[in-house]
């Protein structure tokens, strides 16, 4: 069976190469007579392992010694209660903007540890912009910000001067353009969209940040605990890590993110170029803040029920020509095209001649 075009928000296409090399590897990786999946976390095997991921991280992303990399379990969801449980603890308050789901979700579990200030909503126009910052507090613990809102389509294409430290969900962003680490005290991101399957969560936090952690924490929710002692308090997900370590080799081969931002630039101009001409579809998103790898769009039909049952139409179809996942979030509705990094052009090329198609026979 051919492979299809994957348009999913995660998890989501990982590159041919890799699938290919881990299909390799599958049974005796690098001539052990095992498989990741079988290898002891604690053997000098899967530690190299482990290491090569690490140590391609921060060569690719451009993380100093001022920071730990950490590969944790629990995605997103975890860290919305684990970031403030270890460092909304000097004056109990954090900054959020809120820019949609994610940021809702960090705001309801943050709440529960301390006080919330709103800086910025755009819940006034259905997440459809980022808004501006009104009220910011001096005295904050951080300052938190979804980097790329998945299911929005928005995103900070330059982030916020703040003066405590910045805190981001970068999960849809990573890796697909140059991004100073430097500039936050701590990012997060789920693998499975641009940086390997589910399972694994890439945390990066900066050392200094690390001296506000209380103690007496539980040990599993103490990032003190997880840093020294490498990701491996506890059994890791260790054949997610693998795959992370092979996608970093891939994006190294590739020329790094300067190379991934000019060919994901390529990709969203040719489908966002499209929807700004179609008389048939349209993105809801303000231009400015439009989203590099989380492309959602609607028809113009305006009744509800005739709206969602050509909705309907235009993924059965789609997925019928070999362009899958294109089913908008179910808080949003519509569609969605999420074209990560692993996605190539001619997957949009397609997406966008099916888009035409689709339009001449509907509209």
């Amino acid at each position: 069976m051919a492979r299809v075009f994957n348009f999913s928000a995660g998890p989501s296409m990982l590159p041919e190469p890799v699938l290919k090399k881990a299909a390799e590897e599958m049974l005796d990786w690098n001539g052990s007579g095992q498989s990741v999946m079988e290898m002891s976390h604690r053997s000098k095997q899967y530690e190299s392992i482990i290491k090569k991921t690490e140590d391609l991280t921060r060569e690719i992303l451009g993380v100093s010694d001022d920071y730990h990399v950490l590969f944790l379990q629990g995605g997103g969801s975890l860290q919305f209660h684990m970031i403030p449980l270890n460092f909304m603890t000097k004056n109990k308050k954090a900054d959020f903007v809120q820019t949609g789901a994610w940021t809702l979700k960090a705001v309801e579990e943050a709440a529960k540890l301390g006080k919330i200030n709103i800086v910025g909503s755009s819940k006034d126009k259905k997440w459809s912009y980022l808004p501006p910052i009104v009220g910011s507090d001096p005295e904050a613990d951080y300052f938190y910000i979804c980097y790329n809102n998945t299911i929005e389509g928005t995103q900070y294409h330059t982030l916020p001067d703040v003066k405590v430290p910045l805190v981001a969900d970068i999960s849809s962003g990573i890796l697909s353009e140059p991004l100073d680490i430097n500039k936050f005290a701590l990012v997060f991101a789920g693998a499975q969209k641009n940086l390997g399957p589910a399972g694994v969560n890439l945390t990066i936090v900066r050392k200094d940040f690390m001296d506000r952690i209380p103690a007496g924490l539980p040990a599993m929710l103490d990032f003190k605990v997880h840093a020294d002692s490498g990701s491996l308090f506890n059994t890791p997900p260790c054949y997610s890590i693998y795959i992370v370590g092979l996608v970093l080799e891939w994006i190294k081969e590739n020329g790094g993110t300067k190379a991934l931002f000019a060919r994901n630039a390529e990709k969203a101009k040719l489908l966002y170029d499209y929807l700004d001409q179609s008389k048939f579809f349209y993105s809801p998103v303000e231009k400015k803040d439009r989203s590099l790898m989380n492309v959602p769009f609607l028809t113009r039909v305006t009744e509800a029920e005739a709206a969602e049952a050509m909705n309907k139409k235009f993924v059965k179809e789609a997925e019928a020509v070999g362009l899958v996942n294109l089913a908008g979030h179910r808080s949003v509705g519509g569609m969605r095209a999420s074209i990560y990094n692993a996605m190539p052009v001619e997957g949009v090329k397609k997406l966008v001649d099916f888009l035409k198609a689709f339009e001449k026979n509907n509209a």
